[in-house]
C-alpha cells in the first residue's frame, strides 16, 4: 500500500519542477544571487515541511509505512533519519557546485541558459538516482556484507578527494560526448536554449546538449559517493529517496547563490572528506556498534560548521 506514498511524492516533485520551469523560469534570464538565495530558502523550507509529513506518516504508520524495515520505526526516529540524510546529501552536493562551475566555464555557457541546463540535468539525476537507490536497497537487503562495501567505497572516495589537488574537466574525453559527436553533427555556436536544431537540413545537436551530457555523467559519479553515504543513516528506501531528492532539488538555486564564492570556502572540501570518512567508518562498524542517528547528525553538523567557520575566518 505504500505505493501511494511513492506515487504521491513523484507527483509532488514533477509538479514543483513543472511550476519551476513552466511558470517561474519560463523565460531565459540570469539568476541574481539574491533571488537564488530566496529560492534556496524555499527549497529548504519544503524539505523541512516534508519532514513533518514523515514524522506523522511513520508515527501512525499510514498505509503500513515504516513496518517493512525490520521493526516499528516511529515518527521521531524516521524524521531524525530523514533530516540527517538530507544534511549529508546537501553537504555532499556542495562538491557538485565546483564541478558544475568548471563545466559551464569550459563550454562558455551564457549565464541566462544555465538554469535550463541544470533543470534538465536535475530531472535526469532524479531518475538515475531513483534507479541506483532501488538497486542499493535491494543489494543491502539481500547481501548483508554490501554495507561494508559501501563503507569502504566512501573511505576510498574521501582519500581520493583529499589527495587530488587541482580538479580538471576534460569533456572531450567523456564517452557520452564522443558518442553524441559520432551520431550527430554539432553546431559551432549556441542556438538559444535549444538542445537540438537543424544543420544543413539535418538534425544536429548544440553545444548546450553536450553540456547536459557532461553534467548528467558527472552526477552519476557523485551519486556513487553520496547514495552509499545515506545508506549509513537508514536503509528505508522511502526516506533515502525523498531526502536525496529534496537535496538535489535545491542544488540549482544553491549553485547560483554560491557559484561566485564557493571557491573561497577553502576548508569546505576538507570537511566533506571528513564527513565521508566518518560515515564510511560508521558503516564498517555497524554490526559491532550502532552509532545513534542523533549523535551522527551532531557530528556531521559540527564538522561542516567548523569547515565553514574556518573558511570565513580565513577570508577576514
Amino acid at each position: 500500500m505504500t505505493i501511494y506514498f511513492w506515487l504521491g511524492f513523484l507527483f509532488l516533485v514533477f509538479l514543483l519542477l513543472a511550476l519551476d520551469l513552466g511558470v517561474f523560469h519560463k523565460k531565459d534570464k540570469v539568476i541574481p544571487a539574491k533571488e537564488a538565495l530566496l529560492w534556496t530558502g524555499f527549497w529548504i523550507f519544503l524539505a523541512l515541511l516534508f519532514n513533518v509529513f514523515i514524522y506523522f506518516a511513520y508515527e501512525y504508520h499510514w498505509l503500513g509505512i515504516g513496518l517493512h524495515v525490520g521493526h516499528d520505526m516511529g515518527g521521531k526516529e524516521a524524521a531524525l533519519k530523514y533530516f540527517t540524510g538530507y544534511v549529508v546529501e546537501k553537504s555532499l552536493s556542495l562538491d557538485n557546485i565546483f564541478v558544475i562551475a568548471m563545466i559551464f566555464s569550459y563550454f562558455s555557457v551564457p549565464d541566462k541558459y544555465q538554469h535550463r541546463v541544470l533543470f534538465w540535468g536535475i530531472l535526469g539525476a532524479l531518475i538515475m538516482r531513483g534507479i541506483m537507490i532501488y538497486a542499493g536497497a535491494a543489494l543491502i537487503d539481500r547481501f548483508d556484507w554490501m554495507i561494508y562495501v559501501f563503507g569502504g567505497l566512501l573511505i576510498f572516495t574521501a582519500i581520493k578527494m583529499l589527495l587530488s589537488k587541482n580538479e580538471e574537466i576534460h569533456p572531450d574525453d567523456n564517452p557520452l560526448v564522443k558518442l553524441a559527436r559520432k551520431l550527430y553533427p554539432v553546431t559551432g555556436t549556441y542556438k538559444g536554449h535549444h538542445f537540438f536544431t537543424k544543420l544543413n537540413g539535418k538534425r544536429a545537436i548544440t553545444p548546450l546538449f553536450l553540456v547536459l551530457l557532461v553534467i548528467e555523467s558527472t552526477d552519476v559519479i557523485f551519486a556513487v559517493d553520496s547514495i552509499p553515504a545515506i545508506f549509513a543513516i537508514t536503509t528505508d528506501p522511502y526516506i533515502v529517496f525523498t531526502s536525496n531528492v529534496f537535496a538535489i532539488l535545491g542544488l540549482r538555486s544553491l549553485y547560483f547563490a554560491l557559484a561566485a564564492m564557493i571557491t573561497k570556502f577553502r576548508y569546505l572540501k576538507i570537511s566533506i572528506v571528513i564527513v565521508l570518512i566518518y560515515v564510511g567508518i560508521k558503516m564498517l562498524i555497524s554490526e559491532m556498534y550502532h552509532i545513534p542517528t542523533l549523535i551522527s547528525l551532531g557530528v556531521i553538523i559540527l564538522i561542516l560548521g567548523l569547515g565553514i567557520t574556518a573558511s570565513l575566518r580565513k577570508l577576514n
